[in-house]
């Protein structure tokens, strides 16, 4: 009996150790195995100078020793004067003593509130390095960017570093419920346990916090934007006051969702009228009892009129009337309102990739000056792969945000390693052509294009209590991503995939070249099995959980996947052309024209823009039956390249988290095959045509495909 015990208790000590590696994300902090860079950081980091005495000084000191004692093996002494050099000197501006502001003062005058400095110093004839901002969040910003210069072993000799983050608002949506179920959710429940709070601290707050803030996202949106408006009562706002506390000292602002109706159910008013003078008065009052609490919320996210959900125009009035009313309700404590642009109807389905700027684009230059609107970054929804929002350039006297979503819809869910920076990163570098060439959606997000002052980038969060946090442990680099491209929209998703590698598994070249070409590689694969030349929203409907060309009978015509194909006998895709719809006219003359003609659209997007034939000649030389048949085939094949490449990486990664991915791998592919197949059987029906050389046949029927049910697929409701 007692050999079992300890064997059970070896067994408990030895997954914990492990499993930690799951949670600690990419703050793992592993021993440094070059002893060339090991010796460099421990002459140069001899002690910490602490010159803050906040909260938030406290935990970027904490960071530090942590890491350093983690990566280098010694734990430094913390002083709070300056006495011998080769120190580390953290402080915000105002804590540092004159003469270091002075010498600094070139770097100050190069950032934000939210920028830092890091920079190698000689100070009264002692080499120091200072970590500096303009407060102590700032401060907490620097000291996460030279942790990970040293994770990713990078050289901190004679440093100068002044780097701000180029949008204001950089925030997680949690697409949450109350009950704790996630929309769209594949990571297990929602972080927040309404139940055991407002007293009940769980450690996890503060871990995500902390992961958040080491990216530099400041905001979270903790409620779905189906919204329930119980979340506005008092006995939510206290337990959301609780978690503003947690996250305050790591400067992440709490934003709610706010439901349209909110006044009708929880205000017992007859109407949510917004310019009922009574519905304005609730709002007002709701918007001072939030913030007499929180006197730091950050303001509402709202989805109005969309999907069901209410809204002004259910009122007779518009998008401006809803916004502006909430707008001057949190305007005097420093609120915003970010307006969701997902709006289409069943009134109108002759495309619903007009909608949004149909509905949106009249109202540029009326809203108030704190709403910014919120655009997703195509036309649809989340698909594999959009062109670029149409609404991104023409809005010039209005605030636009991106809204990407890092949980993964519609790309296989937390089954599939999908790399979606290089998604983030392809929409963020497309040129509108709104003001010439160079008007690239980044300046649009980043105020640059237009000189807009509120600023944002949103994602919808991909994190639940998994222990992992997401998932997948790849999924991961999503959510790191996101937020290294809300701080610099500019940023190479390769170099993102780098650091994230470095530092979450391991620095060796052999382990970090064949990996990160397999992350970069990993969203085009996942277009390629699902939905490649264009091709969109064919996923089974609901759960959008595996393929569903085929579905045709849902009450809307534009929930059903043969609304986005329009596959026949004559060809295949969705005529945008001012031809077809006329969608393309609502881009910039130059896109437009490179849209409008089957022979200049990029054949990525041929699809989407285009209804074209079975025997349409690619630039390949391959017909379009051929062509997209072979796609099909060459996602299932990166997929198994994937494999390859993971299994040689064994002996650089524990078996736990080696393990894990060579499983999720397998279900990836197993998946990308049923892809294949159901869609080629699906379309070969329309198109009459034979396999190409080179595609594997389908081992079952089309009626097996459609057969298949899910009615109890993650993140459905």
């Amino acid at each position: 009996m007692t050999s079992v015990k300890f064997v059970f208790l070896f067994l408990s000590i030895s997954f914990s150790a492990l499993a930690q590696k799951d949670y600690k994300l990419w703050l793992q902090y592993n021993r440094i195995t070059n002893s060339t860079i090991a010796s460099e950081y421990k002459n140069n980091i001899q002690g910490i100078v602490s010159l803050g005495n906040s909260e938030t000084s406290g935990i970027a000191v904490k960071e530090l020793e942590n890491g350093i004692a983690g990566m280098l093996g010694n734990k430094l002494e913390i002083k709070t004067e300056i006495k011998r050099e080769n120190n580390l000197i953290i402080g915000s501006q105002l804590s540092l003593n004159p003469d270091l502001q002075k010498a600094l003062q070139a770097d100050f005058d190069k950032i934000s509130n939210e920028g830092f400095i890091i920079k190698s110093i000689s100070f009264k004839n002692k080499k120091q390095l200072v970590i500096s901002g303009k407060n102590d969040v700032a401060v907490l910003y620097g000291v996460f960017n030279f942790l990970r210069l040293m994770q990713t072993n990078k050289s901190i000799k004679n440093l100068s570093i002044a780097d701000s983050p180029k949008t204001n608002i950089r925030i997680l949506n949690h697409w949450d419920n109350l009950d704790r179920t996630v929309e769209r959710g594949y990571a297990g429940f929602s972080l927040w346990n309404w139940q055991k709070l407002p007293d009940f601290t769980d450690q996890r707050y503060i871990d995500y916090a902390r992961a958040n803030a080491s990216i530099g996202i400041n905001g979270a949106v903790l409620t779905n934007v189906n919204a329930n408006a119980l979340i506005l009562t008092p006995q939510y706002l206290e337990k959301v006051e609780a978690l503003t506390n947690v996250f305050r000292p790591y400067g992440i602002k709490v934003y709610l969702t706010a439901r349209f109706s909110a006044p009708i159910e929880i205000g017992n008013l007859k109407t949510a009228d917004p310019i009922d003078p009574e519905v304005i008065n609730w709002w007002k009052n709701k918007a001072a009892e939030i913030y007499k609490r929180i006197p730091d919320f950050g303001g509402f996210l709202v989805k109005a009129n969309s999907e069901g959900q209410p809204g002004p125009q259910n009122y007779g009035r518009d998008h401006v009337d809803g916004a502006n009313m909430l707008a001057d309700a949190v305007a005097p404590f420093g609120g915003v309102i970010m307006w969701r642009a997902f709006v289409y109807s069943e009134h109108d389905a002759n495309d619903r990739a007009k909608q949004a700027y149909a509905e949106f684009q009249p109202y540029d230059g009326k809203f108030k000056e704190n709403v910014i609107v919120q655009v997703k970054n195509g036309a649809i929804d989340f698909q594999p792969r959009e062109p670029f929002h149409p609404l991104f350039g023409a809005m010039p006297k209005t605030p636009l945000m991106m809204e990407f979503q890092i949980t993964q819809e519609y790309l296989g869910f937390s089954t599939h390693l999908v790399f979606l920076p290089k998604l983030f990163q392809e929409v963020l570098e497309s040129d509108t052509y709104q003001k010439g060439k160079g008007s690239t959606v980044a300046k649009v997000i980043d105020g640059t294009l237009y000189q807009n002052k509120l600023t944002g980038i949103a994602g919808v969060s991909n994190i639940g209590n998994d222990l992992n946090w997401t998932g997948h442990p790849f999924a991961q680099a999503n959510w790191y991503g996101f937020g290294r491209l809300a701080w610099n929209p500019y940023l190479d998703s390769e170099t993102i995939a780098d650091e994230w590698l470095r530092c979450t598994f391991s620095n060796d070249e052999n382990f970090i070249k064949p990996v990160k070409n397999m992350m970069i590689n990993s969203r085009e694969a996942v277009v390629n099995y699902m939905t490649p030349l264009g091709l969109h929203h064919i996923m089974d409907t609901g759960h959008h959980y595996g393929p569903g060309p085929w579905v045709s009978n849902l009450s809307r015509p534009e929930w059903n996947p043969v609304y986005y194909h329009k596959a026949d006998k004559n060809g295949i895709g969705f005529d945008r052309s001012k031809l077809g719809t006329n969608a393309t006219s609502q881009y910039a003359p130059k896109i437009e024209k490179l849209f409008d003609t089957a022979e200049t659209c990029p054949e990525k997007d041929l699809l989407w823009f285009h209804h074209v034939s079975w025997d349409y000649k690619l630039k390949n030389g391959q017909t379009l039956w051929n062509g997209l048949a072979l796609k099909y085939q060459e996602g299932v094949n990166q997929v198994k390249e994937m494999q390859n490449v993971w299994n040689q990486a064994e002996k650089y990664v524990d078996s736990e988290r080696f393990n894990e991915v060579k499983m999720l791998l397998e279900i990836q592919q197993k998946e990308a095959k049923w892809w294949r197949d159901a869609c080629l059987l699906y379309f070969q029906q329309f198109s009459g045509k034979e396999l190409p050389a080179g595609v594997e046949k389908p081992t079952q029927t089309l009626e097996y495909f459609k057969s298949l049910k899910f009615p109890f697929a993650p993140g459905n409701g």
